[in-house]
């Protein structure tokens, strides 16, 4: 009896020992406690979908409603030949605005930041803000090249010249939702 009260005890402890070594290794077993549920790894975490110039312009021209999409550019219609390069906008598109003069624009090419502008979207805020002043500089002394520049983060709102500062300004207070 003694040897059979012996092996009772002998498994009982066992048992606890083992039971004890599951319950803490085991985690998907036991409710979560703060240390796990408070670590986030950022690495699984889907990555911000990037604001896109077509996301910005439906969210200007929620704010400007003379404001119409007229093309996305791609690689392969790209004017300038800048999309997709180096510290260059990974995204663009054009609009015409129904508040320019038809005889304002007669003869510009589809596209054209005359008819009534375009939005580039840029990987920094850095780059947008350097194509902003390049493009400053560079139409300071041609007053037919002459656009309105709003920067706000990653993107560039370039705006036509045959708006009044007044117009001009609405794209302005639009621009300042989308950075």
């Amino acid at each position: 009896m003694r040897k059979s009260a012996l092996s009772a005890a002998t498994l009982v402890i066992a048992l606890g020992v083992l039971t004890a070594c599951g319950s803490g290794s085991d985690q998907k077993n036991t409710a979560p406690n703060s240390t796990t549920t408070a670590t986030v790894d950022a690495s699984t975490q889907p990555a911000a979908k990037p604001l896109t110039a077509g996301d910005a312009f439906t969210r200007l021209a929620a704010k400007v409603p003379s404001a119409r999409l007229s093309g996305a550019v791609t690689a392969d219609n790209d004017p300038n030949h800048l999309l997709g390069r180096p510290n260059q906008y990974t995204s663009k598109i054009t609009f015409t605005d129904s508040r320019i003069k038809a005889d304002d624009v007669a003869g510009a090419e589809p596209g054209s930041v005359g008819l009534g502008g375009a939005i580039e979207v840029f990987k920094t805020a850095a780059d947008a803000q350097a194509r902003a002043d390049y493009i400053q500089k560079v139409t300071k002394g041609i007053p037919m090249l002459v656009e309105y520049d709003y920067v706000s983060g990653t993107v560039l709102v370039r705006v036509s010249h045959y708006l009044t500062p007044t117009q001009a300004a609405e794209y302005k207070a639009g621009a300042d939702y989308l950075g």
